[in-house]
């Protein structure tokens, strides 16, 4: 379902032994993307490394009692967000302040976080294995921990040449398989790859969201990656403010991360705190529950009116982003 027009990646090296590894991988880039924002040009795709990440990514040894991989909030049946629970889990019984968004297309953002707080993919896993509320471990104790394995030292060899095992490696891997999950095989997809069709229903939806959403989930990652206020009352119990507890500056108060729309179907519940647990819940907010604020975003200062009718069409429309090739994807699952 992908283009062959693709991102090539140098990453051979030669091994002691006269055998070529790592070996390389490539970046495709779906038909219609715009050039990812991450390119491995300072980590070099490779199959070696992209299975270390992956090994790394369902371990929880990354966390202090072992009980919180990163997959533990990313599961790949729910396009590795967290199924059904409005905020994530961590450490020692404890929640975090915002729901795990999904992980598909990271290789095209320029922040990450609903907050923006990390501008790197590559340095973005030190927050969750940092927080005392999500891993809660340090990153001393994490390499510790995987210099002492039987295995990581050979797998840390095949892909990085040698069998030293340090922080930048194990970010560099987890990176690279990450980096590597693209997901643009949707209905929706194929619909504009001109092997399917829409029914009149997504036709309908698909024709309203033009028209409705796309200033802020523009075709086709189905995010503008920008940072708005949408209307919603700050949670007395989490009083997040979002942007601006990283900028500091009081226009950027309570807005959030746009997210994709990809796999929306799949990575309820909605908005940075889970509030919403369905996308029926999330329409009637933009179209009567907006909340003026000195910083709500001037897109939404009229709302976004919609009948029930519409809200039906969208709804259709919004299921056909769902990439069931993707969350079946066995290079993503867990290895055993």
């Amino acid at each position: 379902m992908l283009l062959s027009g693709c991102l090539l990646v140098n990453a051979c090296k030669k091994s002691g032994d006269g055998n070529s590894g790592p070996h390389p991988l490539s970046l495709e880039i779906p038909a219609g993307f715009p050039a990812p924002q991450y390119s491995f040009t300072g980590n070099p795709l490779t199959q070696e490394g992209f299975q270390l990440g992956r090994k790394l990514f369902y371990d929880g040894r990354l966390s202090k009692d072992g009980n919180f991989p990163c997959a533990s909030c990313h599961q790949q049946f729910a396009a590795f967000a967290t199924f059904d629970h409005p905020l994530s889990h961590g450490f020692n019984n404890q929640f975090t302040k915002r729901n795990a968004p999904g992980l598909f297309n990271m290789a095209w953002l320029k922040d990450m976080h609903w907050d923006g707080g990390i501008s790197n993919i590559e340095v973005q896993p030190l927050a969750p294995i940092t927080a005392p509320n999500e891993m809660a471990e340090e990153i001393e104790n994490v390499i510790k921990k995987l210099q002492q394995d039987d295995h990581y030292p050979r797998l840390f060899a095949a892909a990085f040449g040698d069998a030293t095992i340090n922080s930048q490696r194990m970010l560099f891997a987890i990176t690279q398989f990450v980096g590597s999950m693209v997901s643009a095989s949707s209905k929706y997809d194929k619909v504009k790859q001109g092997s399917a069709n829409f029914s009149l229903t997504e036709q309908t939806g698909y024709t309203l969201f033009q028209s409705k959403c796309a200033s802020c989930h523009p075709e086709p990652l189905f995010t503008d990656n920008s940072f708005r206020n949408v209307g919603l009352p700050v949670d007395p119990f989490l009083n997040d403010y979002g942007r601006m507890l990283i900028t500091n500056n009081p226009a950027d108060s309570l807005k959030f991360k746009v997210p994709s729309l990809r796999n929306v179907a799949l990575t309820f519940p909605y908005e940075h705190d889970g509030r919403f647990a369905s996308i029926t819940s999330v329409l009637d907010h933009y179209s009567s529950g907006i909340q003026n604020s000195p910083t709500l975003d001037p897109l939404l200062r009229n709302r976004i009116p919609l009948t029930n009718a519409e809200k039906f069409y969208l709804l259709e429309f919004l299921k056909t982003l769902s990439d069931s090739t993707f969350i079946n994807d066995k290079r993503f699952s867990q290895p055993h």
